[in-house]
């Protein structure tokens, strides 16, 4: 061997192990994870249950930054820009993704600029009504509103949520005429809905649910695939004939692109050994949340679908921000 060459093969050597003894030593600081909503909401008491334990288990802090915003917009696009190192990672929520055809002029992709990690949760929907209202499945709300075509109201936690485009699907689909009404927020959007005020509503479970338990709301379907364990009996809409209605609430961590694919494998295994304890998805099933398995490249696989599917939805609603 040359002498070139051997210094050569040296270097390598000592570069691999190099990067060997700095993945064995990762993470050496604090991990920022950053939430694009304020405190107390589904995608902060997600990162906060998620975080706690991933830093127990990777021996550093998981500190919970919220950057609220613009619709989470302000807080994707830090992430996008910052070092790909492993110490800034992003709870993703179901917006961005949404996000991503609604406003017009974003500086960041979510499929391009990121590197996946892990879908974390799903927190399934359900479309509640107006006990008043003479209905008792979804087939008896088609009907109903069909037979008063323009007549029916239907709440939102605000424009361009998940919880609005929901509802431009379930009109989409079904070719019902009822009017859009965005509120600041869930809470006020239930609040008018259990006045009256609006007919009709697709919510998360969590904030819904002790309503319907209450007698407050009539719950007609969720929106998962699958029955939740929350409401066994309630059917999904699929069950109640919609076989492409399959709408989540759903939570996942990703992290800046160029990530390395061995810390992000790292972070992956301590996301899947944090979901497994019985305690966390007893304080997940809390939520309504789901846990999900999920490699990085599956993650990635699921993010596009989403930005895919909610464009189509977006763009047939004729919904924007810009």
């Amino acid at each position: 061997m040359s002498a070139k060459a051997f210094a050569a093969s040296v270097l390598f050597a000592g570069t691999a192990a190099f990067a060997s003894s700095a993945l064995a030593a990762y993470p050496e600081n604090p991990i920022r994870m950053i939430v694009g909503f304020s405190a107390g909401g589904t995608t902060d008491v997600v990162a906060r249950i998620l975080g706690k334990e991933m830093g127990d288990i990777l021996g550093q802090p998981v500190v919970v930054e919220n950057r609220p915003g613009a619709g989470s917009n302000i807080a994707t696009e830090m992430v996008s820009r910052a070092k790909p190192d492993g110490y800034t990672l992003y709870m993703v929520a179901v917006t961005a993704a949404i996000n991503q055809t609604l406003y017009k002029n974003l500086r960041f992709n979510l499929v391009d600029d990121f590197t996946p990690v892990a879908l974390g949760v799903r927190v399934p929907n359900v479309l509640v009504v107006n006990p008043e209202l003479p209905v008792k499945s979804v087939k008896e709300l088609v009907e109903y509103a069909k037979a008063n075509p323009g007549k029916l109201n239907f709440a939102s936690s605000g424009s361009g949520t998940s919880i609005h485009m929901a509802g431009e699907l379930f009109k989409q689909l079904t070719e019902i005429d009822a009017a859009h009404i965005p509120y600041k927020g869930s809470s006020p959007a239930l609040t008018d809905l259990i006045g009256g005020q609006v007919q009709y509503m697709f919510d998360n479970m969590p904030s819904a649910w002790p309503h319907v338990e209450s007698g407050k709301l009539r719950a007609l379907a969720v929106t998962t695939e699958e029955r939740t364990k929350t409401a066994p009996d309630l059917p999904t809409m699929q069950e109640s004939g919609y076989p492409s209605f399959d709408v989540s609430s759903w939570f996942g961590v990703i992290a800046p692109k160029g990530t390395p694919d061995d810390i992000v494998n790292k972070l992956n295994a301590a996301i899947q050994t944090a979901l497994a304890k019985p305690e966390v998805q007893a304080r997940m099933a809390g939520l309504g949340a789901v846990p999900a398995k999920t490699t990085p490249a599956e993650f990635g696989t699921f993010i596009k679908s989403e930005v895919d599917s909610w464009a189509k939805v977006v763009k047939a609603s004729g919904a924007t921000v810009d």
